[in-house]
């Protein structure tokens, strides 16, 4: 008879857990209060436009083909994908604009011909990137740090031999001022702490790893938007016998001594498992279905990453100069991010992410429109009075959106939606409506989040965003592989 697995949460982590256990011939069974699976990475449609819900960019797309192999499986039978041509539209609010070229030497040369930065400067940068990267992949992001055997071998001898190449002592905008002369281009590059919810002004220089993705890799666009990442995988889960169920939230974990027996749902009855993996956030998981547990105190009261606030829009019109990715920068990027993470408000000239699926996926939209996904980095949610935040930040966006594209934008909004840090943190479990779990805003922060297993209980294991290696989809999937291979 096979062994069983709980699995509790549907997120991409919780998905890809599922999956890898399942190969491993184990019977698996998905527990998912939502109606939905994917968590974060979810869509709807409102007034015949379409929106995935959450993460917007697709980076390492081999680390969602390498699943489809793992089971036997040909990936474009279930995903497929294109390379995109550039990465991302920039504008600024004196009327500069830069489009991010996939291919290296364009951009460099975009670079150099819009803000006058010699093209050489760029492309050290992200040669740095890519050593920065070649470093750590292999000891931080395929392996569990809380492991003595990730400590004593020869990647962690070549990470000791590196480690000054990682800046962990410098801060992400220190030393992108030093690498750049324009303040834009330092702006343009600081953006990237906010992948993983940080603050650029207090990160350490490793973060730089995080353009290597973009530029050294690619970026690319699921064929059927976001929510294809999350449909693809769910069918393969399907097809490999796991079980899904939705509506059917997890209210406790059963424990024996040392290990976990099984899961209490809402409603139900206690069910034994073999193993539970804990898709929830790592601090709802302990105080909500562990709340008799010892709690690793330490690692949950670490502060929390940035959270979102986002505008869904239906747009009556098309507009040419955007993009997919479209980024309208703040005149004042250190008073925003100081308002965020300090006052723990938002900025009245805010940074506006824009993506718009639609310009590679029509029907996302009725003929002529475009739907539009607005995201603005915000604190997590400390008690603010978030109905003042939102109303205040909508008029902000709009008026800034109107000078730089030259047109009311309000008169073009034919339906809207909102998410915000509030209702991020009841769909989602994230505490505190956090989007990557603990902030990497110190050079320890790798260290505090919480191991992909229990020390407590031998049979429970953690993956998604709030646990090693940390939040966003590529080390989603990474924390899912490190703990089903611990397993």
């Amino acid at each position: 008879m096979s062994k069983t697995a709980a699995i509790v949460g549907s997120g991409i982590a919780g998905i890809v857990a599922a999956i890898r256990l399942a190969v491993k011939g184990y019977t698996v069974d998905v527990f998912e209060a939502n109606a939905y699976p994917g968590g974060k990475l979810s869509g709807f449609e409102q007034n015949g436009f379409r929106f995935d819900a959450g993460p917007s960019l697709f980076t390492m797309p081999q680390l969602v083909d390498e699943l489809f192999e793992l089971a036997g499986r040909n990936p474009k039978d279930y995903f497929d994908y294109i390379r995109l041509d550039e990465t991302c539209r920039y504008f600024w609010d004196d009327g500069t604009r830069l489009t991010a070229w996939a291919d290296r030497t364009a951009f460099a040369r975009e670079v150099e011909t819009q803000l006058g930065e010699p093209a050489d400067h760029l492309l050290a940068h992200l040669d740095d990137s890519a050593t920065k990267y070649a470093i750590t992949e292999k000891l931080f992001l395929h392996r569990s740090l809380h492991k003595l055997s990730t400590w004593a071998n020869r990647d962690a001898l070549h990470g000791y031999l590196n480690l000054p190449k990682l800046e962990v002592f410098k801060t992400m905008n220190r030393a992108n001022e030093q690498r750049f002369q324009n303040p834009k281009l330092v702006q343009f590059f600081n953006r990237y702490a906010t992948y993983n919810g940080s603050d650029p002004y207090q990160t350490p220089a490793t973060m730089n790893i995080i353009p290597h993705l973009e530029y050294n890799i690619g970026a690319f666009f699921p064929k059927d938007g976001m929510i294809g990442i999350t449909n693809s995988l769910v069918r393969l889960a399907e097809d490999l016998g796991v079980r899904f169920q939705f509506n059917t939230r997890v209210t406790k974990l059963l424990t024996e001594g040392a290990r976990i027996a099984g899961v209490v749902t809402e409603g139900g009855q206690p069910e034994p498992y073999d193993t539970v993996v804990s898709n929830m956030d790592v601090v709802s998981t302990f105080r909500k279905l562990l709340p008799n547990a010892r709690q690793p105190e330490r690692i949950l009261r670490q502060p929390k990453s940035s959270s979102g606030l986002i505008f869904y829009w239906g747009i009556n019109r098309e507009f040419p100069e955007l993009g997919l990715h479209n980024i309208f920068f703040s005149s004042d990027y250190r008073t925003e991010f100081d308002r965020i993470f300090n006052q723990k408000t938002l900025s009245d000239d805010p940074t506006v992410y824009l993506n718009i699926t639609s310009k590679h996926k029509p029907d996302d939209a009725p003929p002529g429109c475009e739907n539009w996904f607005l995201l603005i980095n915000a604190p997590n949610n400390s008690g603010q009075d978030w109905d003042d935040l939102i109303a205040r930040t909508r008029q902000n966006v709009i008026r800034k959106l109107s000078q730089n594209l030259g047109v009311d934008v309000a008169s073009l909004i034919a339906c809207e939606s909102i998410l915000d840090p509030r209702s991020i943190e009841i769909r989602t479990s994230s505490s505190q409506g956090a989007l990557y779990g603990n902030s990497s805003n110190n050079r320890f922060a790798a260290f505090l989040r919480h191991a992909n297993f229990s020390h407590q209980f031998r049979n429970l294991y953690f993956v998604g965003g709030s646990v090693h290696p940390g939040g966003g989809i590529p080390l989603c999937l990474l924390s899912a592989k490190i703990a089903t291979d611990l397993i």
